[in-house]
């Protein structure tokens, strides 16, 4: 088993592959918004370094949102034209419970109410506590939220971009933020399980009512 995962939903740009017991590539360019001219090189690097070509990979992983919304974008179409030009299955993962996993990855916290900062007042939440497997698994529902609503949501530890606008006085675990190497860990356990959709359902998740139909809404099954 070897997945791709790819992640463009911070600003940042970072690719992973991982088989079922340990990472076998990653690489992250921390240049905001330089998404579009990074994402391909560094697959292309990584294809190249674990010696396997797409067709090769198991699954596609992908950060789906919520985020920037360019980068929840790009994100999601170069993991549907991969998937679909390889006939390979994708795993969505959502944005926070990556960022919860980052959490326990770099700073071992269990209990993490993950806030990232989406602008115009707002800001979205979810809480996620660690599971038998190591993997941060949701406590809640993902919300698109006021400062003030958000901050009565709060059940663990904040962490995230979005900490100190919910709680100014909170912000140890601000700069916590998520990578393709999180991605990889969340989608191991669902690529061992089988647990995936086919490339068109890899779509954004970005929460405004206005930004993206739903599935149901866009009539698919």
């Amino acid at each position: 088993m070897k997945v791709l995962a790819l992640e463009t939903a911070n600003e940042q740009c970072s690719v992973c592959i991982a088989d079922e017991n340990q990472e076998l590539y990653f690489q992250l360019d921390a240049r905001a918004k330089a998404q579009t001219q990074t994402i391909l090189p560094l697959i292309e690097q990584g294809l190249a370094e674990v010696n396997i070509q797409l067709s090769g990979l198991t699954a596609v992983a992908f950060s789906r949102g919520p985020g920037s919304f360019s980068g929840v974008r790009i994100n999601a179409a170069v993991t549907q034209a991969l998937a679909w030009a390889n006939d390979l299955p994708v795993i969505p993962v959502s944005t926070l419970q990556a960022l919860a996993q980052a959490a326990y990855r770099t700073a071992g916290l269990t209990e993490v109410t993950a806030v990232l900062d989406a602008r115009m007042q707002e800001v979205y939440i979810a809480s996620f506590k660690l599971d038998e497997q190591g993997i941060m698994q949701p406590a809640d529902e993902e919300q698109l939220l006021s400062y003030s609503e958000a901050e009565q949501a709060v059940k663990f530890t904040l962490i995230g971009s979005g900490s100190d606008l919910v709680k100014p006085e909170q912000l140890q675990y601000k700069a916590v933020s998520a990578t393709a190497q999180d991605i990889a860990a969340i989608a191991r356990a669902h690529a061992q399980q089988r647990s995936w959709v086919a490339a068109e359902y890899a779509l954004p998740v970005y929460l405004r009512d206005n930004a993206w139909k739903k599935i149901p809404e866009q009539g698919k099954p």
